[in-house]
């Protein structure tokens, strides 16, 4: 009797258009349940927030496996943390050691975009913290492809960066049809041929200035560079209004740590999936 009230009322749920996991599979927050290392510790509030006592180049982990198989987030664009509490420390999203997304201190949101990258066989997650600290994680989700990109190429070539040696320009002409809330699309490589480097980076800036763009300003560390993944293979990072002035006016600088760049896109929002 019991399972046929159970089964009925599973029934009328779904017969009253309630998805029982639509909304579950967007939030991953309960599958952070682990460490990278013995030595770190976490705990879980009654309200859901996770207490995460970091140390440096720890990880706080999420198996998101199926049936012990890796699973395929083609169908979505990002997954981004929701700290309780300003970070005190430099944060990272790590996702299947592919693509990584760093955050300065002080944030209470970070997104890693999946867009550009091979997202169809992810393992796990991973939030990590530059320094020992304690960090109070609020939610983390997925969300949904929601828009469709068109891609101008405004740069070609074949720049290595090796240790901050190299760099290049882009002209101001090639930001003309550039607007607010358009995307910047770096395609590269990373130069593992140095056994030693263990990181890669780039730095962005308005050419023949300082200033770094502000675009990915969040992911920016004490030095204005932006880590990136060592198997990724493109970053994309939305341009302000700031941004769109300077580079029109000035164009854009790139240099880096061991990336070979090949591609810069200017992405603009082409039609949105219902």
């Amino acid at each position: 009797m019991k399972k046929l009230l159970v089964m009925m009322s599973c029934v009328l749920l779904t017969g009253c258009g309630i998805s029982l996991g639509d909304d579950d599979k967007l939030d991953i927050t309960s599958k952070f349940n682990g460490t990278w290392n013995i030595y770190e510790q976490i705990s879980r509030n009654s309200d859901g927030v996770i207490t995460y006592h970091a140390i440096p180049w720890g990880g706080l982990v999420a198996s998101v496996k199926e049936h012990n198989m890796p699973v395929d987030w083609s169908g979505y664009e990002s997954v981004q943390v929701e700290f309780a509490e300003p970070t005190k420390v430099e944060t990272q999203i790590l996702v299947s050691d592919r693509l990584s997304t760093w955050g300065k201190a002080g944030i209470t949101k970070l997104t890693c975009y999946f867009d550009g990258q091979n997202v169809s066989s992810v393992d796990e997650v991973v939030l990590q913290a530059a320094d020992s600290g304690t960090v109070y994680v609020k939610s983390v989700r997925l969300s949904p492809v929601t828009t469709v990109w068109d891609s101008q190429t405004i740069w070609t070539g074949h720049c290595k960066f090796g240790n901050w040696e190299n760099g290049f320009a882009v002209k101001p002409e090639q930001f003309s049809s550039a607007y607010e809330g358009d995307k910047l699309e770096l395609v590269y490589t990373t130069d593992r041929s140095e056994p030693t480097v263990t990181y890669w980076q780039y730095k962005s800036i308005y050419n023949g200035t300082e200033d770094t763009l502000e675009g990915n300003e969040s992911e920016q560390n004490n030095w204005g560079a932006v880590m990136v993944g060592k198997m990724s293979t493109a970053c994309r990072f939305v341009l302000t209004a700031k941004d769109v002035k300077n580079l029109k006016e000035k164009g854009l600088f790139i240099n880096g740590f061991y990336m070979n760049v090949t591609q810069v896109n200017l992405l603009r929002k082409g039609m949105s999936k219902n």
